[in-house]
């Protein structure tokens, strides 16, 4: 059975959808589930034709001057960009699994974009979403579970930029602690289980 590569995945856009909005830019850094970085991937893009920005984001970009200026340096038009990162995608060493946070938005514009211009998604039509799996994890309401609420522990010392690949290397690691952590968690109730005395019913067969 072949590994699961984890493909943590940022974008950054210009409004809430694609289509009438643009991707900017978006990144992925490639883990193994022992939290090795194996592979990253990042590029700008040029805005769609007749897209343009939602007044929401437009305003908000203007108050992340150093973010904006890294997602419009070196633009690649979406037609080079997706294809080459669909193929680099096959070309990692394991089965890709895409990770977000939230998954809902980050996926919905990758989707959008590579079935457009690379005709096929690598991921299928599914996408692990690091929101929900932290809801499962903690026990907060699904809307509580968000970054500040977390276990310190949970975090490396990444930044977060809102730079595509800072982001999607910040939030793989956070991903990688999350299910080591998980398999721990998985490990001492298997060993309880093995420990405990078979119930009356077993002990009866």
């Amino acid at each position: 059975m072949s590994v699961e590569i984890y493909v943590s995945t940022d974008v950054e856009a210009d409004g809430p959808i694609p289509g009438p909005h643009s991707m900017l830019s978006f990144a992925s850094a490639a883990y193994t589930a022992d939290k090795q970085l194996i592979a990253t991937f990042s590029a700008n893009l040029e805005t769609l034709p007749g897209a343009s920005a939602h007044p929401i984001q437009e305003a908000w970009w203007k108050t992340q001057p150093d973010a904006w200026a890294a997602c419009r340096l070196n633009l690649q038009a979406p037609e080079t960009a997706l294809p080459a990162y669909v193929a680099w995608v096959e070309k990692l060493p394991g089965k890709p699994v895409f990770v977000a946070y939230p998954a809902g938005f980050d996926f919905t514009y990758m989707f959008w974009y590579m079935m457009r211009f690379a005709q096929r998604c690598p991921f299928s039509w599914s996408a692990l979403d690091i929101k929900t799996l932290a809801f499962a994890m903690t026990g907060l309401p699904y809307r509580k579970s968000i970054k500040p609420r977390l276990p310190a522990s949970w975090f490396d010392p990444h930044p977060h930029t809102h730079v595509a690949l800072d982001d999607a290397i910040e939030q793989g690691a956070l991903f990688c602690n999350m299910l080591a952590e998980l398999r721990k968690r998985e490990a001492r109730l298997a060993a309880f289980d093995a420990q405990s005395p078979p119930a009356a019913d077993e002990q009866s067969a």
